[in-house]
């Protein structure tokens, strides 16, 4: 009772009198309901606690919609450490793991049906304790958030109802493996796994609902394709059973067009043109007016159809990074208003500098971005600040953090400056750069004149030499910038970093490979010891030299565009990587229970050396014995290899054959959700970044040397929230309630 009267009380008590611009009224509020005494100073640090888990929200994007007691936020905070969540990232990482160790399990040397060892079995409660370790974590998981986010809006909140269903659902099929003892084919909890992915996610849920925004009109284009198929097999199959008594043409039709489901899947393959121009090649050498059958399909279906497809798609989708990143910035406005308004009361009239600086000692926030609003603070002098300059104040946090490198040593001899000077400009880094060029041209060059030479006959005698050349100069380079950068200022660079690691690396091995094989001489030729000689560990690792070169992007416009735009891509990819992770888990699971065991070796142990029986390509004679769905690797492994869709009609073939013609259902739902629906959604968002990164303003942020983040990027395009809507959302929180 007494934990239900904290959370009715509010947090802000409500007053009808007037109110300034942007500050609270002079009517007391409920964390100033007490003025003296144990009660008072427990009520400030009540407010300042609240203050510090708005900010916290504001920064991480996070919704304030949560209980605001002092437990229930000590509760939240322990919940949002970086420790709760690493663990319950972990439990996630390691229930989807348990794929490739449950039965039948992915620990053997080779997926081929020939040659492969028999599965390990893991012991009956080995996986299944794993496991209910994973759902005990998850129970306490969604126990915490239905209890933060309260009974109301614990019933509007699909995702909570959704978590508690699966767990429920998992428990019951966990508990039924145990009382089988581990001996059920079916277990249906497999295929839920990815739910506990998703619904850890806020960005994965947002991309699953732009989907779902965008699946009417990808149906559409699907009917429409669809039409195309039929309209074309009809007529293909009726073509291409006039005139029997042609050779060809009955290739034509026996081989492809032999009844209308055979034909249908040639075109749907023919649509992807993985099978183009095998499929017209048997009609087109007897006479060439069938090609316009093939070419006119070809036209409608993959160049109109399609990219139509695709068009529709981006149309969809070219504004859903400004949606998310529009929310984004209404929740962190939110969050910044509520600890002004929870700030605000403490005073009445606005919020107190110091205040300010006590709630941003307790905040989990960067250091970079700690110190900037710090400092911005105190620079007020004590200042009350109103509700316009507190956001302005907190504005630092969307501001890109401009890299600060750590002061240069001085030295007094005007020697040891010219020499500082020297090997930190950017010239000593291209004389560097063109060292590294000359070094992997060397490298090449030997290669090539090597290339018809065995290993044991070559004279490795002058690259020898040059290699410990070119470490040398490696190694000198390092020391004399760390000389001119100083130790941190040189560790504050990432390519100095990577530089000076593989220096290390070629280093340690240079010296391990002199030790076993002496200094280079006429004739030298370092031995093969095991699967790698010393000598061939380093020509690897010096390859690593090229990846100095991607220090010269900066140093171009249109590159350094380019460079941005997969960096911002691959941070703004993980939820569309999420979702690939999650369609590929549930097709690979669903694939091992349809199709386990299907793929069964050659009976004759012949075939599996000499594939000239098998008809040319084949499955048997294309040797693809490893894509299979025997263990949950090799099925990812297949999955992908149909998604490329180069001779994904051979997997069609052969499954068609070992499991039946259901299994077309399958492959081509695959294909329609990895290549159709994932990669269109990859090029809409490729497209959509880099757009918006070809504005020159783009390009004068990124070449000042500031940070480049989405926010910052979009800032111009964002439309600050009003006031009206903020408040409007203060005062239908459910778990507060403002001073007015």
């Amino acid at each position: 009772m007494a934990e239900l009267q904290a959370e009715s009380k509010p947090l802000l008590g409500r007053a009808h009198s007037g109110s300034g611009d942007g500050d609270c009224p002079q009517a007391l509020s409920t964390c100033r309901s007490v003025q003296v005494g144990p009660a008072a100073v427990a009520s400030r640090d009540l407010c300042i606690d609240q203050a510090v888990v708005f900010i916290e929200d504001a920064v991480q994007y996070r919704s304030i919609s949560h209980r605001m007691d002092a437990g229930s936020m000590w509760l939240y905070r322990c919940y949002y450490s970086n420790a709760c969540q690493r663990i319950l990232n972990f439990t996630i990482f390691s229930i989807l793991a348990l794929a490739f160790i449950e039965t039948p399990c992915s620990l053997t040397k080779t997926a081929d049906v020939r040659y492969r060892s028999l599965h390990w079995e893991p012991p009956c409660g080995l996986t299944e304790g794993i496991e209910g370790l994973c759902l005990l974590v998850f129970m306490t998981d969604v126990s915490v958030k239905c209890f933060l986010v309260g009974r109301a809006q614990f019933q509007r909140n699909v995702w909570l109802l959704a978590y508690i269903a699966v767990l429920a659902v998992s428990v019951v099929d966990w508990t039924v493996s145990l009382c089988l003892l581990c001996q059920e084919r079916l277990r249906i909890r497999r295929l839920l796994r990815p739910f506990f992915l998703l619904q850890n996610s806020s960005m994965m849920k947002k991309t699953l609902k732009c989907i779902r925004w965008s699946l009417p009109e990808m149906a559409s284009v699907g009917l429409l394709l669809v039409v195309h198929l039929c309209l074309f097999t009809i007529f293909g199959t009726l073509l291409f059973t006039v005139g029997e008594e042609d050779e060809h043409e009955k290739k034509e039709r026996l081989t492809y067009f032999q009844n209308l489901l055979d034909a249908f899947t040639s075109l749907l393959v023919l649509l992807t043109t993985a099978n183009n121009p095998d499929v017209m090649i048997p009609a087109y050498s007897e006479n060439r007016a069938y090609a316009i059958f093939f070419i006119v399909f070809t036209l409608i279906g993959s160049l109109f159809l399609m990219n139509l497809l695709t068009a529709i798609i981006y149309n969809q989708f070219r504004g859903y990074l400004m949606k998310s990143l529009q929310t984004s910035l209404f929740r962190r406005r939110l969050g910044t208003r509520a600890a002004y308004e929870v700030l605000c009361s403490l005073t009445g009239v606005g919020v107190m500098p110091q205040d300010f600086l006590q709630v941003l000692e307790k905040a989990q926030l960067s250091s970079s971005q700690k110190q900037a609003i710090m400092e911005k603070v105190r620079s007020l002098d004590g200042v009350l600040l109103s509700a316009d300059e507190f956001q302005k104040v907190f504005s630092e946090v969307d501001r890109g953090v401009v890299r600060e490198h750590p002061p240069r040593p001085c030295y007094r001899s005007p020697l040891l400056q010219s020499a500082q000077f020297l090997f930190g400009h950017r010239y000593f880094d291209y004389l560097g750069n063109c060292i590294t060029l000359a070094n992997l041209v060397s490298i090449c060059v030997f290669l090539v004149l090597d290339e018809d030479v065995a290993p044991s006959d070559r004279d490795n005698f002058v690259l020898g030499v040059l290699s410990c050349v070119f470490i040398m100069y490696y190694l000198l380079e390092l020391l004399l910038k760390v000389f001119a950068l100083g130790p941190w200022g040189y560790l504050s660079y990432p390519e100095n970093l990577f530089d000076g690691l593989v220096t290390l690396a070629l280093l340690v091995l240079e010296i391990l490979m002199l030790a076993v094989y002496g200094f280079p001489y006429r004739g030298w030729k370092p031995e093969m010891r095991g699967l790698l000689s010393l000598w061939d560990m380093m020509r690897l690792v010096n390859i690593l030299i090229v990846f100095r070169f991607l220090r010269i992007i900066p140093n171009m416009k249109l590159m350094a565009v380019v460079a941005s735009t997969i960096l911002g891509l691959v941070q703004n990819l993980r939820a569309f990587g999420g979702i690939l992770v999650v369609v590929y888990y549930v097709f690979a699971i669903l694939g091992i229970n349809l199709f386990q065991g299907a793929i069964v070796a050659p009976a004759n142990d012949s075939l599996a050396h000499d594939n000239g029986s098998a008809p040319c390509g084949s499955f048997e004679q294309l040797e693809y014995w490893a894509n299979n769905f025997d263990d949950f690797a090799a099925a990812l492994i297949t999955l992908w290899n149909v998604m490329v869709v180069n001779n994904w009609q051979v997997f069609l073939e052969a499954y068609e054959r070992y499991a039946g013609r259901w299994s077309l259902v399958y492959f081509v739902l695959w294909w329609l959700v990895s290549s159709v629906i994932w990669v269109n959604l990859f090029l809409a968002l490729l497209l959509e970044n880099f757009l918006y990164r070809w504005d020159p303003r783009s390009h004068e942020r990124h070449l000042s040397g500031m940070q480049l983040t989405a926010e910052l990027i979009f800032r111009d395009i964002l439309e600050e929230p009003k006031e009206e809507e903020l408040m409007h959302r203060l005062r239908n929180h459910p778990h507060v309630r403002l001073c007015r």
